[in-house]
């Protein structure tokens, strides 16, 4: 592919949600070109969402990740709090916490946003597309871009395709993933897609097996490392995407597929006392960083 016909970013993108993944998906597309346009639920929440942002992009400048000044790419960047500014924007991504009914509000709130042809994804890991879908005026320029934490050094975007998603729109949802610099891959609506379903599953019993006794945290993530060549154990990998988001993924799996998706008694607890892993300081490790 010669430089003329390399995929190129949506020009103008929208984030709903300014978190962790929302930043990092923000962070991603600044780095490709886009404008960006990221809107939170309050001031407050917005002023920390931007600074998320303009920290992750000046890591990036000094890692030599981009050759482009910060200022020039925080140019390019608005946050805000009102959905008008998605007016015209070429995708907007929700990327609210995995909770059913605040995706779905925050996707219709969107969609009333949004004019013209634009595209409209969900983050979302676990729940179906068409359920979310059936619930909006134009299921046909919806679908699900499912980004991985962190975003900036992941390199899978799981494009999730509903039953009544435009097939032309997945072949753009393709191109886009390739102009982060990223890999897609396709996979139908299914409670989990394909990664969810997998990690979440190995997940779990690498959780049980703690809550067993059968080994050490250090040693069943290690056995994953060195014996099945995973560059990150299981526990390690739920703390970084936060024990909350695990449980919620396995409520919603297990809704769907059964007990074998039951959260373990221990994630649960930690859960409840408040130990998320690396965002709360605290999980299956001590983190220092936060």
């Amino acid at each position: 592919m010669t430089a003329t016909d390399a995929p190129r970013p949506p020009a103008r993108v929208g984030l709903l949600g300014g978190g962790r993944m929302g930043a990092g998906i923000a962070h991603a597309f600044l780095l490709a070109g886009s404008d960006v346009a990221v809107v939170e639920r309050d001031a407050e929440a917005a002023a920390s969402a931007r600074s998320r942002i303009l920290a992750s992009i000046e890591r990036s400048v000094a890692k030599g990740t981009t050759d482009a000044a910060p200022e020039q790419i925080a140019a390019a960047l608005q946050v805000g709090t009102d959905v008008g500014a998605f007016a015209g924007r070429t995708l907007v991504v929700e990327a609210l916490p995995e909770d059913r009914a605040l995706k779905l509000d925050g996707l219709r709130r969107v969609e009333d946003a949004l004019d013209g042809d634009g595209a409209l994804a969900t983050n979302t890991s676990s729940i179906s597309i068409d359920a979310l879908g059936l619930e909006l005026r134009h299921p046909d320029r919806f679908l699900g871009l499912h980004f991985f934490n962190p975003v900036p050094a992941s390199q899978l975007v799981e494009v999730v395709v509903g039953t009544s998603t435009d097939a032309d729109l997945v072949v753009r949802a393709q191109e886009w993933v390739a102009s982060l610099s990223k890999q897609a891959i396709t996979v139908r609506d299914a409670p989990g897609f394909a990664s969810s379903r997998l990690g979440v599953a190995l997940g779990l019993e690498a959780i049980r097996m703690l809550e067993e006794g059968v080994a050490s945290a250090a040693d069943i993530d290690r056995a994953m490392e060195l014996g099945y060549r995973h560059p990150m154990g299981p526990l390690r990998t739920t703390d970084i995407v936060g024990l909350d988001v695990r449980l919620g993924i396995a409520e919603e799996l297990e809704a769907a597929y059964g007990e074998r998706f039951a959260a373990p008694a221990l994630l649960r607890r930690m859960v409840a006392e408040g130990r998320l892993g690396r965002k709360s300081g605290s999980g299956f490790y001590e983190w220092s960083d936060e």
